[in-house]
């Protein structure tokens, strides 16, 4: 039998995509392990990614090709390995399929590589992470001393590939998939055996040219599903799904309530009617590993929420401080501002950031519903919004300042919170316009607060 070590062994590969999340430089130096000779290339510059490239720097194989992308670097390889959010229809992927030349994603690679371990995979717009890690955390607590349970895919500083070095037959790896990573299982015609689809809702609509190719590539998750496989959904993915798949679908249909697992999901911690949401779709996915339900309620009442996702960072000096970084559409801003109705009128609201060319209309009105100030940041969505959340506040007296940074915006929220005020901070957008992505943005959030507080 052909082990996963005799397929990298001797290959040529190039990695399409470095990145800073911590994802690609595990991938690059796994390969390095394995494989002959890995070319790396990016578009970002080496001084961009000089800490991923340090990190490889002991690796005499790695060819890293930065700044621009060489065709001739998707010419006469064994495969590619294409990272998240390059676009599948990039003149590199081309050049690639031209030439016969396979190419994999992290996730679908793992996936053929390692056929006898269990993959459950989520899925959506929103919710995927927290739903993930929740239901990370009730296989673990359900398998523990029998079988190794792994955290992958879209997760960060996760990487899939490298868990082959450790995962057995009968292991359980628990992935977040997002709609780029999804993209792979289409190519090899895999969907996991147990899939959650959270919902769809509008958004990377700066990466693709509409809403029906970014469900396309969603849909992988459950499109290779067979009977006796399982599929959960919530009521709003439900009947876009069975819109546009009725009849189609193999697998068992699970329609995630939170009202149906109220006894389950009693303990949650975690605020907002999305994650009792979130809740009930990891209670049936955990239900459809033949996990009972006292088990699943341990893990539900210890779960202390996912980073970066609504999530109370302390108490400073008699105000709460919540990091929503991960914030990058109007749907989750509006989601944060739902879950913030008991403390309204005390919260100071920061928000903006980079466009993604998403519609703001309707989550517009709820700000004044709930913000007392709002401060927002730079960017070239908040230039395009900024004076309709001006005329919506207005109407109600309340104060909105344009901050010319993130650290400006803290300092404004620290100017205007007092003790028994919450500061949100949940941008809904990207964060390109100050940071190298989300986790970055949050990161530094983090450092003004306490910069902040600890000087007045």
């Amino acid at each position: 039998m052909t082990t996963w070590r005799d397929f990298l062994s001797g290959k040529k590969v190039t990695q399409l995509g470095l990145g800073l999340l911590g994802r690609g430089v595990r991938d690059a130096d796994f390969l390095a392990k394995y494989c002959a000779e890995v070319t790396v290339t990016d578009k970002k510059s080496a001084d961009d990614l000089a800490t991923s490239v340090q990190k490889l720097s002991t690796h005499s194989n790695i060819v890293f090709k930065l700044g621009a992308h060489d065709l001739a670097d998707f010419e006469g390889r064994d495969f590619i390995l294409k990272g998240a959010g390059v676009p599948i229809t990039s003149p590199e992927i081309a050049r690639a399929r031209e030439a016969g030349i396979p190419v994999y994603m992290d996730e679908s690679l793992f996936v053929t590589l390692a056929p006898e371990v269990k993959l459950v995979g989520t899925t959506g717009t929103r919710g995927k992470t927290t739903t993930t890690l929740m239901l990370h955390a009730i296989v673990e607590r359900a398998f523990v001393g029998d079988k190794q349970v792994f955290l992958g895919g879209n997760v960060k500083d996760v990487a899939t590939l490298p868990l082959l070095e450790t995962a057995q037959p009968g292991d359980i790896v628990v992935a977040e998939l997002s709609s780029w990573q999804l993209q792979g299982f289409r190519d090899i015609a895999t969907s996991p055996s147990v899939s959650v689809f959270t919902n769809l809702l509008p958004d990377h609509l700066n990466y693709y040219p509409s809403m029906k190719e970014y469900f396309d590539d969603k849909a992988q998750i459950f499109a290779y599903q067979k009977a006796g496989d399982t599929l959960v959904v919530t009521e709003q993915s439900q009947k876009i799904i069975e819109d546009m798949y009725e009849g189609e679908i193999l697998s068992n249909i699970i329609v995630a309530r939170p009202e149906d697992v109220a006894d389950v999901i009693e303990g949650l911690k975690v605020p907002g009617e999305h994650n009792r949401v979130n809740a009930a779709c990891a209670v049936c996915a955990a239900r459809a590993l033949g996990i009972d339900d006292e088990t699943i309620k341990e893990a539900i009442s210890a779960f202390g929420g996912a980073p970066g996702r609504l999530e109370p960072i302390g108490v400073f000096k008699g105000v709460s401080v919540f990091d929503d970084t991960t914030s990058t559409t109007p749907d989750a801003l509006r989601v944060a501002l739902s879950s913030m109705t008991d403390r309204a009128g005390k919260v100071v609201l920061i928000m903006g950031g980079a466009d993604k060319g998403l519609d703001f209309t309707e989550m517009i009105p709820t700000i004044p519903e709930v913000a007392k100030v709002v401060i927002m940041t730079h960017g070239n969505g908040t230039v395009r919004i900024s004076s309709d959340v001006e005329t919506a506040c207005a109407a109600r007296g309340i104060k909105v300042i344009i901050a010319a940074s993130t650290a400006d915006a803290v300092a404004f929220a620290r100017e205007h919170a007092v003790a028994g005020d919450s500061i949100l901070f949940s941008p809904g957008f990207a964060s390109f316009a100050e940071f190298k992505n989300e986790f970055d943005r949050g990161d530094h959030f983090r450092e003004f607060i306490a910069a902040e507080f600890a000087e007045k």
